[in-house]
């Protein structure tokens, strides 16, 4: 299969220590690409209130807890990085609405199939591309979004 690695660069995406690393060096938060007020009008269209959202690759962006604040009911938040996830858990342990998992997107055997009525994804699967076997990488990850979503 050919790909373009013109645009991509040498890191591994889709390795756990490369994204602790760069968690714990940056801090803060981050949102890939598009911010929540630009997302909610398609969000909101495709999303009730009351759905349950998977957030693949939450990383420590603030779009779950600006959906929260906008009225979403229940955000499952996973992300390849132990550290994103445990930094997100403090700084979100007193909205019951979200929920943080340290899992890859890849094998996310843990949730039983049809588990969401939707599930978000700003940059994984771009970050997956990048990294080493992305053909592989992407077709594991959109076979399990497939799964776990509640068409």
């Amino acid at each position: 299969m050919f790909r373009d690695v013109s645009s991509c660069n040498t890191y591994d995406y889709g390795d756990a220590h490369y994204w602790d690393a760069r968690y714990i060096q940056e801090g803060g938060s981050f949102d890939w690409y598009q911010r929540y007020s630009n997302l909610k009008p398609f969000l909101r269209h495709c999303f009730s209130l009351s759905s349950t959202i998977l957030m693949v690759g939450c990383g420590n962006a603030v779009i779950s807890e600006d959906m929260v604040k906008d009225g979403y009911e229940e955000i499952v938040n996973i992300d390849i990085s132990s550290v994103a996830i445990d930094m997100m858990r403090k700084k979100h342990e007193r909205l019951p609405q979200l929920k943080y998992l340290q899992m890859d997107v890849r094998d996310m055997s843990f949730f039983p199939d049809e588990s969401f009525d939707g599930v978000i994804d700003k940059g994984t699967l771009d970050s997956l591309m990048c990294g080493t076997d992305a053909p592989i990488s992407a077709s594991q990850m959109l076979a399990e979004v497939c799964r776990l979503y509640n068409f």
